[in-house]
């Protein structure tokens, strides 16, 4: 994402600009109540369900995968939570409790298995820093990871004299992966780390193999689960991570700013809180003992914006509403009937993996004559298409 920027036209740029042009403040937007499943057509449904969100027509905006739009009814929730928290000007932080059941009931977690966070990046990296690594100690994850799973390992590289190895993702089969993963593993490696899906092509790792295999040689498995909460339905119990984050704000449709950390509930202590303040614990006596929350909120700490955790609650509300199953579908199937049509455009090249079970929502996409700014900037500029470059290990490709 680093290099967006510079391949864009100017065009490109004249309509980022446009789009943020400060209009009027309204009024919440009333929306039609979305109509049970069956009950209309499916185009209806599906018309009914985008008629949930106030994103604009124009460009069409295909970048879930980097910001994904909020319903607005999420919206609500945190416009109307932050106003009626600001006329008794209060915290608001009593209301974590019933969002954290709520979001451990949709990842298949206990409550005290979950953490509230800004986003993925910051989950990998209290994982990261949290951990008793030490010098010389192994950690394995894909070339591909997104700068928000890669930085907090590397940062640890520089810091306490870990050796990171990367494999790249294998596109034939999950078991490929697998075997590519296994193929790394010494008696110095600690943590195997993984995109759930990966932000470049779109590949969906098998991580519950991969959570068996490091569970037979006792390694860690954190999943970075940027673009798969939300995307697909996941389980956090049945996949057996020791670790998961994700971001709200992405394909589970929540408020910027927002995300979640699942921590094992038989592994909590293993990661150290190396950020803390109030509400990460008890202590009632200076000097005297620092008394841990015995869950995973113990990495939650100080004032926190209520706001977004009431919109992240409405945002798992809202999937549920619709049927994770069903979104799941839907958006495999929208994106596997682009993946053959532009499989007959000369010239391009589809990177996203073709065997259904590794792949879900996403379809990237390189051209034999251009880079990748150039093709975002035509997409952008000739057919108002909001996609994004993909430039990590010089793919020059477009997601």
């Amino acid at each position: 994402r680093r290099t967006f920027l510079q391949g864009l036209s100017v065009g490109a740029l004249g309509a980022l600009a446009g789009c943020n042009t400060p209009t009027a403040t309204a009024a919440a937007r009333p929306v039609p109540a979305l109509p049970a499943f069956g009950s209309v057509p499916d185009e209806a449904f599906w018309g009914a369900v985008r008629a949930q969100y106030p994103l604009r027509d124009h460009p069409v905006y295909l970048n879930t995968g980097g910001l994904g739009p909020a319903p607005q009814s999420v919206l609500d929730a945190v416009f109307n939570t932050m106003t009626r928290l600001q006329e008794h000007s209060e915290t608001g932080h009593e209301l974590f409790t019933p969002a954290r059941k709520a979001m451990a009931r949709f990842l298949g977690v206990q409550p005290r298995e979950v953490c509230f966070t800004r986003n993925a990046t910051e989950g990998n990296s209290i994982i990261a820093a949290g951990l008793a690594l030490a010098p010389g100690d192994e950690v394995i994850f894909e070339s591909h990871a997104h700068p928000g799973g890669s930085f907090p390992w590397a940062n640890q590289q520089k810091v306490r004299g870990i050796t990171v190895k990367v494999f790249d993702p294998d596109h034939t089969s999950p078991e490929a992966n697998v075997a590519a993963i296994r193929a790394l593993i010494t008696p110095r490696t600690k943590v195997i780390q993984v995109s759930h899906i990966t932000c470049t092509t779109g590949l969906v790792f098998p991580v519950r193999a991969i959570a068996d295999l490091a569970a037979e040689r006792g390694i860690w498995f954190h999943i970075d689960g940027a673009q798969s909460v939300g995307m697909i339905p996941v389980n956090f119990t049945r996949i057996g991570c020791d670790s998961y984050a994700f971001s709200g704000h992405k394909w589970l449709g929540g408020p910027h700013e927002s995300g979640v950390l699942y921590i094992r509930r038989d592994r909590l202590d293993a990661v150290a809180a190396t950020g803390i303040g109030a509400h990460s614990g008890a202590l009632e006596y200076l000097p005297g003992e620092l008394l841990l929350d015995d869950g995973a909120a113990r990495h939650e700490y100080g004032t926190r914006n209520a706001g977004l955790i009431a919109g992240l609650t409405e945002a798992v509300r809202f999937q549920e509403a619709i049927g994770r199953e069903r979104i799941a579908a839907h958006g495999q199937a929208m994106a596997g009937h682009l993946l053959e049509e532009l499989s007959r455009i000369p010239g391009i090249t589809v990177l996203t993996p073709r065997p259904a079970e590794m792949r879900g929502s996403m379809t990237t996409i390189t051209h034999a004559r251009v880079k990748a700014g150039r093709l975002f900037s035509y997409l952008w500029d000739k057919h108002g298409l909001r996609c994004r470059p993909v430039t990590e290990q010089g793919l020059q490709a477009v997601r």
